[in-house]
C-alpha cells in the first residue's frame, strides 16, 4: 500500500503543470517544491535528532548570497558559484555545529537563534557586498543540458527532479543503521552512550547535512526568485519552516512535504481571498496542536488504524480478539 500510495503521489507531481492550468499556480507548486526541500533539511534535526533549531534559515540564505554574489561580481557561471556555495555553506554548518552541539534543549535553540541574528545582522548591515536591504538582483536562472528555466512548467520539472532525488537520499539514509542510530540519540542518549556510540559526532554529522541540504534548498530558492534579500536569513522564515515541520509531522518523511504544502497554499492562495490570512494560518495551527498534536501524517496514521480495528464482540475485550492466546509455558 506505501509503494502505491507513493507512486501515486509521484505520479500526480509529474502531472501538476496539466492539472494546475497556468503559470501562477505550477509556480506555486514550485514554490512548495523548494519550501519541502527546506523542511526536510530542517526535519532531520528536529524529527530525527530531536534539536529543535530557530536559526536555519541561516544556510538557505547564505547558499544563495554566496551563489548571486559569486555570479554577479566573480563572473562565475551557475556550476561553479553553486558548487562553491554548497561547499562553503557545508563548511559553516560544520563550525557551527562545533559550538551549538555543546549544549541541547532550550540552550541549543537559543544559540542556533543567535547564529541565525549574526548572519541577518551581517546580509542586512554589509550594504557593499549584500546590498543592504534592498538584496541582490539581477540574478539568473541556470540552464542544465541546454533547458530554458525561464519557462515555468521547465523549472518545475527542474525543481521536482531536484526534490525527489533529495528525498530519496533522505529516505535511504535515515531507514540506515546510522539513521536508527539518530533516532537513538533522540530517545536515549545516555544508553546510546554506554553501548559505546559517540553520540557527539552522530549528532554532528547530521548537524553538517541538515545544513547542507538546506544549502540545496537556498540555490533551488535564489533560482526560482532570481534574487536575495536579508529576508531570507530572518527569524521569521526560520519559524515559518519550523512550523511547516511541526504541522506536517517530525519524524516522517511525508510530514514535512505536507507542512510545506500547507504554509505555501495559505500564504499564495488563501491570502488573495482572505486580507487577515495569517491570523487564519494561527487558528490552523491551534487546531493542528490540540487536536493532532503528532501533526497531520501522524495524525492520519492513527486515524486510519482505528479505522482498520475489528469491532470487538459483545460482552469480549477487544485485547482477547486483537492478541493470539500464548501457550502456558510461554506465558511462565
Amino acid at each position: 500500500m506505501k509503494r502505491i500510495a507513493l507512486a501515486l503521489f509521484v505520479a500526480v507531481l509529474a502531472c501538476m503543470p496539466a492539472i494546475a492550468g497556468g503559470d501562477y499556480f505550477i509556480n506555486v507548486a514550485s514554490q512548495v517544491l523548494i519550501a519541502a526541500l527546506f523542511a526536510l533539511s530542517l526535519n532531520l534535526l528536529v524529527g530525527y535528532a530531536g534539536l529543535t533549531s530557530l536559526g536555519h534559515a541561516g544556510y538557505l540564505g547564505l547558499a544563495g548570497y554566496l551563489s548571486g554574489w559569486l555570479a554577479l561580481n566573480m563572473q562565475w557561471d551557475h556550476f561553479s558559484s553553486g558548487i562553491a556555495a554548497l561547499a562553503l555553506t557545508t563548511v559553516m554548518a560544520a563550525l557551527f555545529g562545533l559550538v551549538a552541539l555543546r549544549a541541547t534543549g532550550l540552550s541549543f535553540l537559543m544559540i542556533t537563534l543567535a547564529f541565525g541574528q549574526i548572519l541577518w545582522g551581517i546580509a542586512y548591515r554589509w550594504a557593499s557586498v549584500t546590498g543592504g536591504d534592498n538584496g541582490l538582483s539581477g540574478l539568473t536562472r541556470p540552464a542544465p543540458f541546454g533547458l530554458d528555466l525561464g519557462n515555468a512548467s521547465t523549472f518545475y520539472y527542474f525543481t521536482l527532479a531536484v526534490f525527489l532525488l533529495v528525498w530519496g537520499l533522505v529516505a535511504l539514509w535515515v531507514r540506515s543503521p546510522f539513521g536508527a542510530s539518530i533516532c537513538g540519540t533522540r530517545d536515549q542518549p545516555r544508553r546510546m552512550s554506554a553501548l559505546g556510540y559517540n553520540v557527539w559526532l552522530i549528532r554532528w554529522i547530521t548537524f553538517i547535512v541538515s545544513g547542507f541540504l538546506g544549502a540545496v534548498a537556498g540555490l533551488m530558492y535564489v533560482y526560482y526568485h532570481q534574487f536575495i534579500s536579508p529576508h531570507s536569513l530572518s527569524l521569521a522564515n526560520s519559524a515559518e519552516m519550523l512550523l511547516m515541520v511541526i504541522a506536517g509531522g517530525p519524524g516522517t518523511l511525508v510530514g514535512p512535504v505536507v507542512g510545506a504544502a500547507l504554509v505555501v497554499l495559505l500564504k499564495n492562495v488563501a491570502s488573495a481571498y482572505i486580507d487577515r490570512w495569517i491570523m487564519l494560518l494561527g487558528f490552523v495551527f491551534i487546531f493542528i496542536v490540540m487536536f493532532v498534536p503528532g501533526g497531520l501524517v501522524p495524525g492520519f496514521r492513527r486515524a486510519v488504524q482505528r479505522m482498520r480495528r475489528k469491532p470487538s464482540a459483545p460482552g469480549q475485550p477487544a485485547a482477547a480478539i486483537n492478541q493470539p492466546a500464548r501457550p502456558l509455558k510461554e506465558a511462565r
